[in-house]
């Protein structure tokens, strides 16, 4: 699941893309820009990919924002093998996860902290979701436990 938000650095907007994992709710791509275009998407879908090496036929769900219809993240999709899947017109509850997973950053994080700096936001973002949502957040969907300790105990009831 993909979506974008937005985010105060200094005196301009940015703007955070994410790719989460529905399976653990790992952000497994993410990416900071000035700017709402395309080539964010692509950019954090790109991180998605190379971090996850996805079998062909993956669903890779956002909303119908103009980033994910544009024919470059399009030709990106399919070049990886991944299947598009868009949200109902007028229905935010599609992209639940992300948006929950963006009240959570903005709650818990971004409301207290001012970023002066793109330099700035992308080291606490990576603090924040690398370091922490990623390894260390607890997760009712995962029965406690946090993205990264759910993909490890699940991976050692396989092999068990």
């Amino acid at each position: 699941m993909t979506d974008i938000t937005y985010l105060k650095v200094g005196r301009r907007w940015h703007y955070l893309t994410v790719f989460i994992d529905l399976y653990s709710r790992l952000v497994v791509g993410w990416d900071l820009s000035d700017s709402l275009e395309r080539h964010s998407v692509i950019h954090a879908f790109q991180k998605a990919i190379v971090r996850r090496r996805p079998a062909a036929g993956l669903v890779v769900h956002s909303d119908r924002g103009i980033q994910y219809a544009s024919k470059d993240f399009r030709v990106r999709l399919k070049q990886s093998g991944c299947i598009q899947s868009m949200s109902r017109k007028g229905n935010c509850w599609d992209n639940a996860v992300a948006e929950s997973f963006f009240h959570t950053l903005k709650t818990q994080f971004i409301r207290h902290h001012k970023f002066l700096t793109r330099y700035e936001a992308e080291l606490a973002l990576f603090q924040y979701i690398e370091a922490y949502y990623n390894r260390r957040r607890r997760h009712s969907s995962n029965g406690w436990m946090s993205p990264a300790e759910y993909e490890n105990s699940q991976a050692y009831q396989k092999v068990a």
